[in-house]
Parts: C-alpha cells; structure tokens; sequence
C-alpha cells in the first residue's frame, strides 16, 4: 500500500548536518556544586555532545583597570581545581570541553547572553550555593527560566 508523505514532517537531507546543542556548566565565580559537575559531565558523555564549562565572573567598570591591565584576576587553588576537574573528566571520556572565563560588569545579563549565543540543549546552572548570594542565584533562576530556550538543571 502506497502512503502519502505528509509535508509537514520533515525528514533528513541526506548528508544533512544536525547542529550539536552542547552542555553548558555554568558558575557565578565561586565553585562548583558536586553534584552539578557530576550530572554536567554525565549529560555530555552520554548524548555525546561538547560539554562548555563556564565561569562568569563581576568585572567592575573600572576602565582605568582594564587599561593598565588589572582585570587579569587569578584563580584561587579551589576556584582553579573545580573549573578544571570537570573539564579534564569530560576529556578523559572523549567529550569534546570548552572553559570559558566571561567578564562582565553584570553577571545575569552575560549568562542569558551565554546561553542565546551557544543555544545549549542542557543549562546546569551549578555554583556552590552557600556561597553565592540568594539574591543573585534567585535572580539568576528566575531571567534563565524566563528566556526558555533549553533544559535547566539547578544546584
């Protein structure tokens, strides 16, 4: 028996490139929650997407300090180990990993900015919440969930 294709499903080109929608793990410039790292690289190893490890962090509008080059902060030893152990599981399992540092003088506005440019399939928004500001995590939840344009995993 012969069926009619129906034109609004669509099928494959062959040969058609199916654009990879990565995992963005993403902080506030305090570590990690374990928990977060964990499901972040979990999620990347078996969809077999890229897995974004990012860390906004507050640069205060000081143009003098940019200028001279005192915006150049460097991580603490905990701050370091946490950016990098996620990063260096998700390689060790073949996933291909990208570190960002985004320095912005408003933390929110970059981390919707973040997720607009790169269209992540899995946001795991992960700060170590007793050491982030209520108020910033809350304002944080409430602009990603407001844009709506991929999963959300919170810490």
């Amino acid at each position: 028996m012969l069926r009619a294709r129906d034109p609004a499903v669509r099928t494959p080109e062959s040969g058609e490139a199916w654009r990879s929608r990565p995992v963005l793990l993403a902080t506030f410039d305090v570590p990690f929650a374990p928990e977060a790292a964990r499901l972040a690289v979990d999620a990347a190893v078996e969809s077999g997407q890229p897995l974004i490890v990012a860390n906004v962090v507050q640069l205060p509008p000081l143009p003098m300090s940019v200028i001279l080059g005192y915006d150049q902060l460097d991580y603490t030893p905990e701050m370091d180990a946490s950016l990098r152990e996620p990063a260096q599981l998700a390689s060790s399992l073949g996933v291909k990993v990208e570190r960002l540092r985004v320095r912005c003088p408003r933390q929110v506005e970059a981390l919707l900015e973040l997720t607009r440019e790169r269209e992540p399939g899995l946001l795991v928004f992960g700060p170590d919440r007793s050491r982030l500001s209520r108020r910033l995590y809350g304002r944080a939840v409430r602009a990603v969930r407001e844009q709506d344009s991929c999963l959300l995993w919170l810490s």
